[in-house]
């Protein structure tokens, strides 16, 4: 990945500490295994081992990200590139070295653990990247997700990006311009970023794909929130979505092999994994369900907010008194069916997932290249009360451009080309797949059945359910199959499905405003594509 030009310094020995300015720090554990980090992190009383050996740890007042105390520091090299607003809020460089010089006080004298990996599978564009922890568990996090270097290559590995992750160090926001004591900070001039305030190992993870996202469009190479998988045929699939619709759950499939459970690039060559493992969403996992997943969490697992019981020590997944984000981190090669290497070629499909609490859309839909397009700037998808505190009893409708809006820094104009532009080469197919609510919204229906999901998934990657009759939805205008192998047949068309369809259509509506009101901020997309939205009478 070119993005210095001093590349070729790589032959010539990896960057110490001291050659990035981290002076004056205490002991410093390199590159350590899992089981080393493991010790570590019980030596130091950071969690509590499993019956099955995964290390739990709690997060304590963040249990997931803090997306409104992440900055990008507005400097001149990438000023013009960023997409700024809400997402993407400025920070002050002088601020940032400031608290830069802080933070390195603050580790004077302590004890620190360092990985470098790559973010990363395939050897053109992956990313040399260092992670430096005040947390053994946070190392060991890093070691489990990001692509881990061979030892050759750790000899000559030179980072061209350094995050670094202090939980014990908080901002004072009148002093540092931060939002409160948490503060995620990216620097692309200094390829730098701070992580404070927050044990929450998600941002270190998501911290990397927001560097991706930046760097890899420009080279031509798409970023995606994506998992992907590939069947016995060569035929890759891939899943959009945001956290709860399930792109961990649906790609971990006994019968196609996993290249990668959440982030992915697709350049010339085709699509491959950014990291190296999973970071799986836990609450309410099932052995039956979901086995691949469940087997997965073994010695070495980073458990995140799961409940154990305190004499058996046998975590209880359906126990969300901490948080509905419980997460289990493991390397992907703990999924027996996965692609050794993390690449594929180039996908035939693609399925965006949408969990719709409203209870409005049909289970699957087939999408022309327009809608494709108005789906994937749209990023629909509906929260639910129980899962963020701020939520009422009624569900909340999410547009994430890109189903991933959090972590996209370019404008989504940008993503959203290259992917047309991919999928028109590649003559690939698009869907989309809700693995919501059914015979009513949250509160009166019920969630669509895992078992109806996977075979309707079944469906597409086979191809059996191209040539059934569709039917077209006269609001929303989704053409969806009126007959699926393995699908009870009543929950195709969402609409027979509720006691009342009056109090459908009216949802539906209510639904279809919401997508309208949010498209207008994309104005500047061709009229077909405009077009490709919900149909609504004047």
């Amino acid at each position: 990945m070119n993005v210095s030009s001093d590349r070729t310094t790589a032959k010539i020995g990896p960057l110490t500490l001291e050659d990035q300015g981290w002076l004056g720090l205490g002991p410093q554990h390199w590159n350590e295994s899992q089981a080393v980090l493991a010790e570590h992190a019980l030596r130091r009383s950071e969690g509590e081992l499993s019956d099955q050996g995964a290390l739990v740890f709690k997060t304590g007042k963040y249990t997931g990200r803090s997306p409104k105390d992440k900055f990008i520091v507005r400097e001149p090299s990438s000023e013009s590139e960023i997409d700024w607003g809400d997402v993407n809020a400025p920070f002050d460089p002088g601020r940032f070295d400031a608290l830069h010089q802080r933070v390195l006080e603050h580790l004077q004298g302590r004890e620190v653990w360092i990985q470098d990996s790559f973010g990363g599978t395939e050897p053109t564009h992956r990313l040399p990247i260092r992670v430096i922890c005040e947390r053994a568990y946070h190392a060991l996090f890093a070691h489990q997700l990001f692509v881990r270097p061979t030892a050759e290559e750790l000899a000559v590995h030179r980072p061209e990006f350094t995050i670094v992750a202090v939980p014990d160090f908080q901002a004072v926001p009148e002093r540092d311009g931060t939002r409160s004591e948490v503060f995620i900070l990216l620097n692309f001039a200094r390829r730098l970023v701070l992580i404070g305030g927050t044990q929450y190992a998600g941002e270190i993870k998501k911290s990397v794909f927001s560097i991706l996202n930046y760097l890899l469009p420009r080279q031509g190479v798409l970023s995606m929130h994506c998992s992907a998988n590939v069947g016995e045929a060569g035929d890759v699939a891939l899943f959009f979505g945001l956290s709860g619709t399930g792109k961990t759950t649906l790609s971990a499939d006994p019968v196609r092999a996993l290249i990668g459970d959440d982030e992915h690039g697709w350049g010339d060559d085709g699509v491959f994994n950014f990291e190296g493992g999973c970071y799986a969403k836990c609450i309410r996992l099932d052995r039956l369900n979901e086995p691949e997943i469940y087997e997965a969490i073994r010695f070495g697992t980073v458990l995140e907010n799961v409940v154990l019981d305190p004499k058996t020590r046998v975590p209880d997944f359906a126990d969300a008194s901490l948080t509905e984000n419980t997460r289990a981190a493991y390397p992907i090669e703990s999924i027996p069916n996965h692609v050794s290497g993390g690449q594929g070629g180039h996908p035939s499909r693609i399925i965006f997932l949408t969990c719709d609490a409203f209870g409005v859309l049909p289970p699957l839909s087939r999408l022309t290249p327009e809608q494709a397009m108005y789906h994937f700037l749209s990023g629909y998808t509906a929260k639910v009360a129980g899962t963020e505190l701020e939520l009422g009893q009624e569900p909340s409708a999410v547009f994430s451009a890109c189903f991933g809006a959090p972590f996209m820094t370019l404008p989504p104009n940008r993503y959203a080309a290259l992917l047309g532009a991919k999928m028109r080469r590649h003559n690939v197919e698009a869907w989309l797949l809700n693995t919501g609510w059914t015979g009513g919204g949250y509160g009166q229906g019920r969630r669509i059945p895992l078992r109806q999901t996977r075979a309707l998934v079944d469906a597409v990657l086979e191809g059996s359910i191209r040539d059934v009759s569709y039917a077209v939805d006269p609001i929303f205008g989704l053409a969806y199959p009126q007959a699926c192998p393995g699908v009870l047949t009543e929950i195709l068309d969402p609409r027979t499905t509720w006691p009342d369809p009056a109090a459908y259509d009216a949802q539906a509506t209510r639904l279809a405003q919401l997508f309208r009101k949010n498209f207008t901020r994309f104005n500047e997309v061709e009229p077909a594509i405009q077009a490709a939205g919900p149909r609504l009478d004047s």
